[in-house]
């Protein structure tokens, strides 16, 4: 049969090539904006170690100029944009006040706020720029070609776009499946992970559906279309992930919620406090001295970083602990969590089968570690992760495998092979018709308890039945515990598998609510659902079909090290390490930190109110206020630099653990 080479692929259409535009547009912008903020960033470390240790003013004077230009200009410019259409926000703001702190000598101060406002800008631009690109990156999962059977039989590739429902493709095996559909004829072991999360292959056959972007087995397949492209499961699941991104109701922080009203009081009370006395005949030069004290000891810088360093911090320690946390903003949702919903494979569980049970069969004369044995020599040439769970096995016990002849794979059935000069087969127990009552028992004990049975024959006769599942997490039902306890209502677990294993799992680690064989719009709908009824919901979840839950979850946090590529990026934070016990300790931190916020904005408040009436009862000189204004801003600092210790991160953990 002829294959499809890459020559005879088509080129990008004109409408890909124009979707693809303004995605690259926004990486570049993003990326020149981090560059911008990088610069700032490194001209203010260079300044700052050199104005402390008493250098001249003019070897670090410029380096701070450089600061102020390379991170001020965007937001500067961002600024202006929003006053011509007659909108005051805090970003021209803090330029006027970084510049007003130059004005009177604290150059380095104005330099913090110009570099911390930067950098926070860049941040944001980079998520949104890597989270658009995955999400659209997704639909590379199908094939960009299909094998289209003509009427004859004849063979022809064909863009997946173009395939029209009713026609009949032939996907060969380890080719990518390009259409949604059913089979019509033959047999194959499909993974379909990125759209159910089920962690094994599934026995595909003549009537079974199957999905666009799943990987089929060792069998061919001739599918029948049923769904155009644009309607495909993957493709809605991209539909889903930008609307859900899109429709996500945006979390600010504090100071961004008041920043017009804020800015706007400020401005006017300025002019009001620089106006009012020259119109009752005061003197020019005392009454814009007067101003400008009001306007430094009234800008918000305190205010900024009351917020701003909390946050930042334990978004410091939670990375040292293996949670990546994407920005401050996700640090605040983290602290409002009041509801958990966890996805089973590669979340809550390890991923991978492992054999549990090894059963030999009563009068066979063959024991555990014969049976394993047996099976694993079997299974050895075998690519299928069953085969691989139980040649594992066989190798942890240090069992030495004999050779094996003849090997030969059925799909969806199983394998046979000569071993020992007898004919070994290991088959699912629903395609052995040799199967008798005792070995159809013990499977059926297996599958009960939520385990996948697989028989076991020499020379056509039952010797033995393995059973294989994917185990909890270590960690898991501590995670579960804590998670109940911090929230005060008991996660839900969301999963594609059967509802058989689904419950077997909620079982061992804690969990009642089980919602199982969901697609991934049926993840949506539930999570969507807590957060009708109020519930503010942190999904965890590591696949491309945990993916639009995870978009459209008050909070969305991805296993790092199986996390699909979308997963990882349509996540607010990822953890990195997969240690599930971390979730409900960085919430405990995001609580703290918002304790912290609290504190600060108390102390801002306190200290802006009292020297704002000090200036307009009576008379602050210039230099106090200065010293009032910068002495609350390095108190709320510091205030919050305390969630870097390590103290911090192990009382999160015994909170969580309570």
């Amino acid at each position: 049969m002829p294959s499809v080479t890459a020559a005879q692929r088509p080129a990008p259409s004109a409408a890909t090539r124009a979707a693809a535009a303004p995605r690259r547009r926004t990486r570049v912008l993003a990326l020149a904006e981090a560059r911008w903020a990088a610069a700032a960033t490194a001209a203010f470390l260079s300044a700052l170690p050199l104005q402390l240790t008493g250098t001249p003013a003019w070897l670090w004077g410029p380096l701070y100029a450089v600061a102020y230009v390379t991170g001020g200009w965007e937001p500067a410019w961002a600024g202006l944009r929003a006053l011509r259409e007659k909108t005051l926000d805090v970003d021209l703001l803090m330029i006027v006040a970084a510049l007003g702190a130059a004005s009177i000598g604290q150059v380095m101060d104005g330099a913090l706020l110009i570099v911390i406002f930067a950098t926070s800008g860049a941040l944001e631009a980079l998520a949104t720029a890597r989270t658009a690109d995955s999400v659209r990156g997704l639909l590379d999962l199908a094939p960009e070609t299909a094998t289209l059977l003509g009427p004859d039989g004849s063979e022809k590739a064909v863009p997946t776009g173009e395939l029209r429902v009713g026609e009949v493709i032939l996907v060969r095996p380890g080719e990518r499946i390009g259409a949604d559909g059913c089979v019509l004829d033959g047999a194959s072991d499909v993974d379909q992970a990125t759209i159910t999360g089920e962690p094994l292959p599934v026995a595909k056959e003549a009537g079974d559906e199957v999905f666009a972007g799943t990987l089929n087995g060792t069998g061919a397949l001739r599918v029948r279309v049923g769904r155009d492209a644009s309607d495909s499961v993957i493709a809605r699941i991209v539909a889903m992930v930008e609307e859900a991104s899109a429709t996500k109701a945006p979390t600010q922080l504090f100071i961004e919620k008041i920043e017009q009203r804020y800015a706007v009081g400020m401005v006017a009370m300025t002019l009001a406090v620089f106006a009012l006395p020259l119109g009752f005949g005061a003197e020019l030069t005392p009454s814009l001295l007067r101003a400008m004290t009001f306007m430094i000891v009234a800008s918000p810088c305190a205010v900024v970083l009351a917020t701003m360093p909390p946050l930042l911090s334990a978004i410091a320690n939670a990375g040292r602990h293996g949670v990546l946390v994407k920005s401050a903003v996700v640090m605040e949702r983290l602290a409002q969590t009041d509801a958990v919903a966890l996805d089973k494979t590669g979340t809550l569980t390890e991923g991978t089968p492992r054999v549990t049970d090894v059963r030999p069969l009563p009068g066979t004369g063959v024991d555990e570690d014969e049976l394993l044995v047996l099976a694993a020599a079997a299974e050895h040439s075998s690519e299928h992760p069953l085969a691989r769970a139980v040649v594992a096995a066989a190798r942890a016990r240090r069992l030495p495998l004999p050779d094996t002849a003849d090997f030969a794979s059925a799909p969806g059935v199983g394998v046979t092979a000569t071993v020992r000069g007898s004919r070994i087969a290991v088959r699912a127990l629903a395609r052995t018709p040799a199967a008798d009552a005792t070995s159809l028992a013990l499977a059926a004990e297996l599958e009960e308890g939520g385990r996948t049975a697989v028989l076991v024959l020499r020379d056509d006769t039952p010797v033995g039945v393995l059973g294989l599942a994917d185990r909890p997490r270590p960690d898991a039902a501590a995670t579960v515990a804590a998670l109940t306890s911090l929230t005060g209502t008991a996660p839900t677990l969301l999963t594609g598998d059967n509802p058989r294993t689904a419950a077997r799992l909620a079982a061992e680690v804690g969990i009642q609510d089980v919602r199982a064989g969901l697609l991934p719009q049926d993840k949506v709908a539930a999570v969507r659902e807590q957060q009708a009824a109020g519930s503010r919901v942190l999904v965890v979840g590591d696949g491309v079909n945990d993916a639009p839950a995870l978009a459209a979850a008050h909070t969305g946090v991805a296993m790092g090290r199986a996390g699909s590529d979308l997963a990882l990026e349509t996540a607010d934070a990822v953890i990195v390490r997969d240690e599930l016990a971390t979730v409900p300790r960085v919430i405990g931190l995001a609580r703290a930190a918002r304790r912290l916020v609290v504190q600060n904005l108390v102390i801002a408040s306190v200290f802006i109110t009292g020297l704002v009436v000090w200036d307009l009862a009576g008379h602050l000189p210039l230099p106090l206020g200065v010293l009032g204004h910068e002495g609350s801003t390095v108190l709320v600092g510091l205030n919050g630099l305390r969630l870097l210790r390590e103290s911090a991160w192990e009382r999160a953990a015994a909170g969580s653990a309570a």
